[in-house]
């Protein structure tokens, strides 16, 4: 048991996507709310993986930036090509990652714990790191609610701790053989510790003040910090229900996606925000999410009371795939197979007898993760796991 009352931390994520910087913000700062002992380390993987990236070398592009660009450009039915590729190619550059791992623990000094917010190269960072500082504890932190084995979250053969947000995730991480003292179940993913806070505002005058109506059910539109070109057509099938409906859309730094929102001719009441921190306040003015099955932002739209309406279909991420499914079993929303029957499901959705089912069944999943996971790390930095 360690008698020390500060403790460096190692945090791996990176910029494929959103969720991973945000899961990373979460925990910054539930670790400043609750006044942690921690010194905080951050490291982008894509600093240690870029030096070894085939996609820089042929194409001038790191593969994240390629990912983000897939999103932004709805070409998600490359995923299954670009995820084998990136299995095969982290596989046939292990030797050669492992060792500019150990070069980069090197140049660090004290490290109680290291932290893993990424997929695909956990291997990388646990052999790396056992070589060069042999006995220092791993955690793996899933930001899906399932894995896409093999080789993406899970690595049995090593010993990091993998907490698991969802029963799948714990069944497949028990599956896989890892044991029982490293799999560690929470109740459900990281959401940022704001979407939990009282948010004092009137949300008439809110929503007024936004250029919408007080009083219409309203939407809020998110594919994630990169925004999608998805939303197009889906603010245009809305149009058929403009005297119903009215919509928030998130579009990121997709800063072209709310130009093109912003510019359309529209009879739909809709308020157009770029990037922002500020996403419990918009939630909060909001009655369902329409999106892609991202686990970070549904985790969100949970907690935050919100039915969910996404797609899942063969251009759906592998990693999502579970997401929309676990809609479903959870009664908390649809899933359906395109965004052309977006005006259908929103009319289901709203039927008295859907909606306070799926009302009901958000209220009772209380996912706590944020508050569980500081003190699961705790224990396992100071030996007691």
């Amino acid at each position: 048991m360690s008698s020390k009352t500060t403790f460096s931390l190692h945090i791996f994520t990176l910029n494929a996507g959103g969720g991973h910087y945000a899961t990373l913000k979460a925990l910054n700062a539930i670790a400043e709310q609750q006044k942690r002992p921690w010194q905080i380390t951050v490291t982008d993987i894509s600093q240690l993986t870029d030096l070894l990236d085939p996609y820089k070398k042929l194409f001038g592009v790191n593969a994240n930036e390629m990912y983000n660009d897939m999103l932004s450009m709805d070409w998600t039915w490359f995923h299954p090509v670009s995820m084998f590729l990136d299995k095969f190619l982290i596989s046939l550059l292990y030797p050669q990652a492992v060792k500019v791992g150990e070069q980069h623990w090197r140049q660090q000094t004290s490290i109680d714990l290291v932290i893993s917010l990424v997929p695909l190269h956990n291997r990388v960072i646990w052999e790396s790191l056992q070589r060069v500082k042999p006995g220092t504890p791993m955690v793996t932190i899933l930001t899906d609610f399932a894995d896409s084995p093999p080789h993406f979250w899970i690595e049995p053969e090593t010993k990091s701790y993998f907490i698991c947000g969802t029963e799948r995730a714990t069944n497949q991480a028990r599956a896989l053989g890892v044991l029982e003292e490293y799999i560690i179940h929470t109740s459900g993913l990281i959401a940022h510790p704001r979407f939990y806070q009282p948010i004092g505002c009137d949300r008439p005058i809110e929503r007024q003040r936004l250029g919408l109506d007080p009083d219409r059910i309203t939407a809020i539109v998110s594919f994630g910090a990169k925004g999608c070109a998805t939303m197009l057509d889906i603010a245009r099938d809305l149009e058929r229900i403009s005297d119903r409906v009215q919509v928030i859309f998130l579009c990121g730094t997709n800063k072209k996606l709310a130009q093109a929102l912003q510019e359309r001719p529209t009879q739909l009441k809709q308020h157009i925000q770029g990037f922002t921190e500020d996403v419990p306040y918009f939630m909060n003015l909001a009655d369902f999410l329409i999106g892609k099955p991202g686990s970070i932002s549904m985790s969100e739209a949970i907690v935050m009371n919100l039915p969910v309406i996404v797609d899942r279909n063969y251009s759906t991420l592998i990693n999502e795939k579970y997401n929309a499914d676990w809609i479903l079993e959870n009664q908390v929303g649809m899933a359906i197979k395109s965004f052309k029957q977006i005006v259908p499901a929103i009319e289901e959705l709203l039927k008295p007898e859907n909606w306070l089912r799926y009302k009901a069944n958000i209220t009772a999943i209380q996912n706590r993760a944020i508050f569980e996971i500081p003190d699961i790390l705790q224990s396992i930095i100071t030996g007691l796991v």
